[in-house]
């Protein structure tokens, strides 16, 4: 597939998947925008239930998504919902990458799948963060997406404790109290391909040269292009 064929979608939280901690407006700007010349085409959807309708016409789905409120009142119960996951669902099982950033980790509650295809959950009274501030992420594996990279610098929260999927290969680590921490990681069976990347709390994150990298790398290693 050639490089003006190829399309992102990235998927910006909103309703049910928007959160009171994180601006995923602002942050999925950022994303499309440090993207854009990678690709055709890059399009930021807000998280609505007929969003993936047409899913199946992208080369990468990006989540920028949050927890949200699941209540039904709010923006619809899980029912409403369902045909969304099951788009995703599909789109990942018939071979489409998929790229979850910071928040997405804690993101689709309601869904059977997501945890299974991103390969990453926050676990309620488990996981946790420091405080924001200036973060040092140092490089685990040496992969394409991390050659040449010793460490990753960025002012980010540092997710801690996210339950990581058997079988994935970390990126990126960092240590709080001691303990060393999975940042970032990807999951490649030979039909399911996924990077969880933990950061991205704000568009701070995003003004790191080396975080911009990451990210850059992360997409074009989903895309099954050659990294430089």
């Amino acid at each position: 597939m050639s490089v003006s064929s190829q399309r992102v979608l990235v998927l910006s939280g909103r309703g049910r998947y928007a959160d009171p901690w994180h601006d995923h407006a602002a942050t999925s700007h950022q994303v499309a925008t440090l993207v854009a010349d990678l690709v055709g085409e890059v399009e930021v959807r807000s998280s609505f239930p007929s969003a993936l309708a047409d899913v199946e016409d992208f080369s990468l789905v990006i989540v920028n998504c949050g927890r949200g409120r699941p209540d039904p009142a709010y923006d619809g119960d899980d029912e409403a919902w369902a045909a969304h996951h099951s788009f995703l669902h599909r789109y990942a099982d018939a071979g489409g990458p998929i790229l979850g950033l910071h928040q997405s980790a804690n993101t689709f509650a309601d869904s059977p799948y997501w945890a299974d295809l991103l390969g990453a959950r926050w676990v309620q009274g488990v996981s946790s963060h420091p405080p924001f501030g200036d973060s040092v992420f140092d490089v685990v594996e040496n992969h394409p997406i991390t050659t040449g990279l010793d460490v990753v610098l960025a002012r980010d929260e540092r997710y801690c404790d996210v339950e990581r999927a058997d079988g994935s290969t970390i990126l990126l680590a960092h240590e709080e109290s001691g303990v060393r921490h999975p940042a970032a990681w990807l999951r490649d069976n030979g039909r399911r391909r996924s990077v969880y990347d933990s950061l991205g709390h704000d568009v701070e994150s995003y003004r790191s040269p080396s975080r911009r990298l990451l990210l850059r790398r992360e997409v074009m290693w989903l895309l099954g292009r050659a990294i430089e």
